[in-house]
């Protein structure tokens, strides 16, 4: 007759081993093959971004001259709690994703600023099919209320309240000129990387639109309208 086998009575061993790393896992061959792979995916990702700033910046036609002036270094939308005219909260960080092409004045509005809201609305209809990748914005830098008359023509622009210290922290005019005298341009990634020269008037407004152009048109394989 068979017997059960025999168990061995000896208690059980409690060593605890560590687990295996991803290092263990994985041969150091495939890790470094892995991180290339990552990274090209990355270089890939911003090649568009990176050859229409090359493009726009670097590689410039003989006789070819920008009618704004460059902003060098940009500077980043600022993290500012704005507010709307209807009371909403908004940071100026949110506008990002989009081009801005961008005036400040007093809600009083004078004569340089119903110019410049103008020509902003001007300019962005002037590019036809491409006027959805631009936004024109007015900042108002005081608490005054904006004349009532002013709203029909402000349909179609962010229209929003800025403390003027904070404005002045992050735009800058030219020598002997105020913020009001001039319009700037803020790319989609949120940087203020144009300013236009102070008191444009109809005249040089097609040399500002022809570097509209010139930007969008550079921008076209990575920047679509809206947000």
């Amino acid at each position: 007759m068979s017997h059960p086998p025999a168990f061995d009575d000896h208690p059980l061993g409690l060593t605890v081993h560590s687990l295996p790393t991803l290092q263990d896992m994985a041969p150091p061959q495939q890790t470094r093959t892995g991180r290339w792979k990552m990274l090209i995916v990355l270089l890939v990702c911003a090649a568009p971004v990176v050859a229409s700033y090359f493009t726009y910046y670097v590689v410039r036609p003989e006789g070819r001259r920008n009618f704004g002036e460059l902003i060098t270094p940009q500077r980043p939308l600022p993290d500012v709690v704005a507010t709307a005219l209807d009371g909403t909260q908004v940071n100026l960080q949110t506008l990002k994703d989009q081009w801005l092409l961008i005036s400040v004045a007093g809600a009083a509005c004078d004569a340089t600023c119903a110019r410049q809201l103008y020509l902003q609305r001007q300019l962005r209809e002037g590019l036809g099919k491409d006027k959805d990748r631009l936004d024109w914005v007015w900042l108002v830098d005081d608490a005054a209320p904006v004349a009532p008359e002013l709203m029909p023509a402000l349909k179609t622009a962010t229209v929003l309240r800025v403390p003027a210290k904070a404005l002045q922290a992050w735009l800058a005019s030219a020598e002997g000129a105020t913020l009001h005298d001039h319009l700037f341009l803020v790319d989609p990634l949120g940087n203020w990387m144009l300013r236009f020269p102070a008191q444009l008037d109809a005249e040089q407004a097609p040399k500002a639109k022809r570097d509209l152009e010139r930007l969008l048109r550079a921008s076209a394989s990575w920047d679509n309208a809206g947000r």
